[in-house]
C-alpha cells in the first residue's frame, strides 16, 4: 500500500489492516493501528511504519487507547519463506531472547550484519528493536493479568535487567510498570500466578471459522497430550506443550466473546507455564496453531473468485488453515498417525509434574525415539534430533522438504502434510482427494492460494 492508501484505511478505521502497519502522529508523540477510534489526525501529521517497533525506535508511545502493540501480526510474515520472513518467525519464537542475535544469524545463514540491515529495509528496525517490542508486549500483559512481583516480571518477559525493564516500559507506555498494573486494576500478590493460568485474549483479524478449526483439532487429538471439551459453539481445546525452559498446558476456548468491531476479534487462552520465561514462545505457537495471523479477506477473495469453491467461502467465511504448536511432533505424528501416536505417548512421553485432568504428558521429543524399531520413525527422529532435519519457525523450507524426501518410508504425500502444517507453507497441500481425512475442511485454501500465485 502507498502511503494514500493508508491514509485512507486509518480514515475509515479499518481493522483489515491492524499488524499490517502502523501510524503516528508526530503531533501527539502516539503511535496507533489503523483501527484506532480516536479522532483522525491531519494528513500532514501522520508517519506511517511497518512495524510497531519501528515506531518505538523512532521515538512515539503506544496508544493508550486502541493498544497497538495488542494487534495480530501480519500475514506476511507466516507465508515468506526469505530471509526476513524467516527471521521475524524466529523473534517471535523467543530466538533473540534465549540466543541473542549472533543465534538469530546463525541460525539463518547470514552475517549479524546482513541480519540487520535486510530487516531494517523492511521492517523498519532491527532483530533487536523488534525483540524489545515484544518483550515491552508480554511484560505488560504479566503487569495486567498476574500478581507477580514487578522483578519476576522483568526477567520472565526476556529483559536482562530490572533498570532496562523500567526504562523500556516508561518509554514504549509513557508508564512505570506499578501504573500499568493499577490502570489494569491488577495488585502485587507476592509470587505466582493464579491458578486459572494466565488469562489472555489472542487477537486475529476478520471473520473466523471456529467450528471447522474446533472440529479439525477434535478429531486429531491425541489423548493424554490434548483434548477437545465441551459441545459444538462451547468447546475448549486443551493441550500440553514442551518449550524451551520447561512445559506448558495451555486451553483456548471456540465460544468468542462480544468483539468491539465486526473486522476483529480474539480468542479467550490461559497458559500454565512451569517457567514463566516461555511465555512468548507459547503464546506464539498457539497463534499458529490456531492460524491467527492469516488475512481472510484476502483468502477469501481468492477463494470466492473461483466458481467451485465460491459457495464454500459464502458459508464458511474466515477459513483458516491450522498449523503445529510443536512442528517436530507435528512430523512423527504425519508419519505414524494419530493411533500410533498414541502408543508413543503411552510408552516415551514425559509426565507433567502436576497432571490436569485427563493431560498427563508431553508428547516424547525426538531423541527419545530414535531408537524405535520402525525404522521410518527412527530415521525422522535421529534426523531431528541431531539437528540434520529444521522444521523450527525458522526453518527452510526447500531444505527441510529435501531432506525429508531422502528419509526412508516418508511418500510425498506425508511430506506434504509435514510442510503444510509443520513449516507453515502455503504452496503446497495434500496430493490426493483422499489424503488424510480432516485435512479437507481447510486444504482448499491451500490449494487456491497456490494457483492464485502461479496465474
Amino acid at each position: 500500500m502507498d502511503q494514500d492508501a493508508q491514509y485512507e484505511a486509518v480514515s475509515s478505521r479499518d481493522a483489515r489492516f491492524d499488524g499490517e502497519f502502523f501510524f503516528a502522529v508526530a503531533t501527539t508523540g502516539i503511535y496507533c493501528r489503523p483501527s484506532c477510534p480516536a479522532v483522525t489526525p491531519r494528513r500532514k501529521n501522520v508517519r506511517f511504519f511497518p512495524s510497531a517497533a519501528a515506531a518505538q525506535s523512532n521515538g512515539f508511545r503506544a496508544c493508550r487507547r486502541c493498544r497497538p502493540d495488542a494487534v495480530p501480526g501480519s500475514a506476511a510474515w507466516n507465508a515468506r519463506a526469505d530471509v526476513v520472513g524467516r527471521a521475524m518467525r524466529m523473534i517471535g519464537d523467543g530466538v533473540v531472547d534465549r540466543e541473542g542475535v549472533p543465534g538469530l544469524a546463525t541460525r539463518l545463514g547470514y552475517s549479524t550484519r546482513q541480519v540487520q540491515r535486510q530487516l531494517t529495509a523492511e521492517v523498519g528496525a532491527g532483530p533487536v528493536a523488534l525483540a524489545r517490542a515484544q518483550r515491552a508486549h508480554t511484560a505488560r500483559v504479566l503487569l495486567q493479568t498476574t500478581g507477580l512481583p514487578v522483578t519476576e516480571i522483568a526477567f520472565a518477559a526476556g529483559f536482562a535487567s530490572v533498570r532496562q525493564f523500567n526504562d523500556t516500559v516508561r518509554q514504549i507506555y509513557a508508564r512505570t510498570p506499578s501504573a500499568l498494573r493499577e490502570e489494569a486494576g491488577a495488585r502485587s500478590a507476592g509470587s505466582g500466578v493464579t491458578a486459572a493460568g494466565i488469562p489472555l485474549r489472542l487477537a486475529y483479524r476478520g471473520p473466523y471459522a471456529t467450528r471447522e478449526t474446533f472440529d479439525l483439532l477434535a478429531a486429531e487429538a491425541v489423548p493424554r497430550v490434548e483434548e477437545v471439551t465441551g459441545e459444538p459453539g462451547a468447546r475448549t481445546h486443551r493441550r500440553t506443550l514442551r518449550l524451551p525452559h520447561g512445559s506448558a498446558v495451555v486451553s483456548v476456548d471456540e465460544a468468542a466473546p462480544a468483539h468491539t468491531a465486526a473486522r476483529q476479534g480474539w480468542l479467550e487462552a490461559r497458559i500454565h507455564l512451569t517457567d514463566l520465561r516461555d511465555l512468548t514462545t507459547a503464546v506464539q505457537r498457539l497463534r499458529r496453531l490456531f492460524d491467527l495471523d492469516a488475512d481472510p479477506y484476502a483468502v477469501d477473495e481468492r477463494l470466492g473468485a473461483d466458481p467451485r469453491l465460491a459457495p464454500l467461502v459464502a458459508r464458511t467465511p474466515g477459513l483458516r488453515s491450522p498449523g503445529a504448536a510443536d512442528p517436530e511432533e507435528c512430523a512423527v505424528r504425519a508419519l505414524v498417525g494419530r493411533d500410533g501416536a498414541a502408543g508413543l505417548v503411552e510408552t516415551y512421553g514425559k509426565r507433567l509434574d502436576v497432571p490436569c485432568g485427563e493431560l498427563t504428558h508431553t508428547f516424547p521429543e525426538p531423541a527419545l525415539l530414535t531408537g524405535h524399531p520402525d525404522p521410518r520413525l527412527a530415521a525422522l527422529a535421529t534426523a531431528l534430533a541431531d539437528g540434520a532435519l529444521r522444521l523450527d519457525a525458522g526453518a527452510d523450507r526447500d531444505e527441510a522438504t529435501r531432506i525429508l524426501a531422502a528419509l526412508p518410508g516418508l511418500d510425498e504425500e506425508t511430506v506434504d502434510a509435514i510442510r503444510t502444517r509443520a513449516l507453515g507453507d502455503p504452496d503446497v497441500g495434500p496430493a490426493a482427494e483422499d489424503t488424510w481425512r480432516p485435512w479437507r475442511s481447510y486444504a482448499r485454501r491451500h490449494l487456491a492460494v497456490a494457483s492464485a500465485r502461479v496465474r
